[in-house]
């Protein structure tokens, strides 16, 4: 894949996560949304500055300790300065989060749609649906779901959930985001007790076909490099690793 498109891919993914609580300092992107995302509660360090690494950490510092959360950075193979990772390492901060960047062609991707299990139904959901019924099946706290539906209400990226459902009951859900010609799948998740029946990988197919048919033509997600049954799902997809990242913090059971 050309750097080209995984720096666009990153990008998307930066807009697809933007809260309402974030600010510019110096060429990084803070942003301290109360939610479960760390995405949406950290530094994305996307230009170098011209402040001494120092200082600019003593100010973020500053911002996370006023809206009360630790201090989170998100360290990718484009952020700056490049020494950055290594003076994180360097003043202690703690490795958390080790992340895949997944990317997928949509050419070719299979039209029809799938069979659903019986007495089954896929229904798209809004925002605040959404994350409240995603935040029950994590047991999310209700601080994090109300973070959560404010964020994808206000998000720049418009976000479409679907939900396969049985009756009134949640079997699976996700969700993508498009820009342009690119689509990120986001929040995918499957009831525990559902696993192993297929339906996160129907579910996916079925996200991808609605987003190919408004024009997107790759498709990425982010998934945990140690979660092996979701990369699986996502491999048989067609997705591929493209870059990794991941966070750094002081205490990663405090900022988890």
């Amino acid at each position: 894949m050309s750097e080209a498109l995984l720096s666009r891919i990153e990008d998307a993914g930066i807009n697809a996560s933007a809260p309402r609580q974030q600010l510019w300092m110096d060429g990084w992107l803070l942003r301290f949304s109360p939610g479960k995302a760390k995405r949406a509660r950290c530094i994305n360090a996307v230009a170098a500055g011209r402040l001494p690494l120092e200082e600019k950490l003593r100010r973020a510092q500053a911002v996370f300790d006023q809206a009360g959360l630790p201090l989170v950075v998100r360290v990718t193979p484009f952020s700056l300065p490049a020494e950055l990772d290594r003076h994180l390492a360097g003043i202690g901060l703690q490795v958390m989060d080790d992340t895949r960047v997944m990317v997928g062609a949509l050419t070719g991707l299979d039209t029809v749609a799938d069979p659903l299990p019986e007495a089954c139904s896929l229904r798209p959901a809004e925002a605040h649906d959404y994350a409240e019924i995603i935040g029950r099946l994590r047991a999310s706290p209700e601080g994090q779901r109300r973070a959560h539906a404010e964020r994808l209400s206000a998000s720049p990226v418009a976000y479409q959930g679907w939900l396969l459902q049985q009756g009134d009951r949640t079997l699976a859900c996700g969700q993508y985001a498009r820009e342009g010609d690119l689509v990120g799948l986001y929040d995918v998740f499957t009831d525990p007790a559902e696993r192993g029946r297929g339906l996160a990988a129907l579910l996916c197919r079925h996200l991808l076909r609605e987003a190919a048919g408004q024009g997107a033509r790759t498709a990425y997600l982010q998934v945990d490099a140690a979660n092996a049954p979701a990369r699986k799902v996502y491999q048989r997809l067609g997705f591929t690793d493209a870059y990794a990242y991941h966070y750094r913090t002081a205490d990663p059971a405090a900022a988890g």
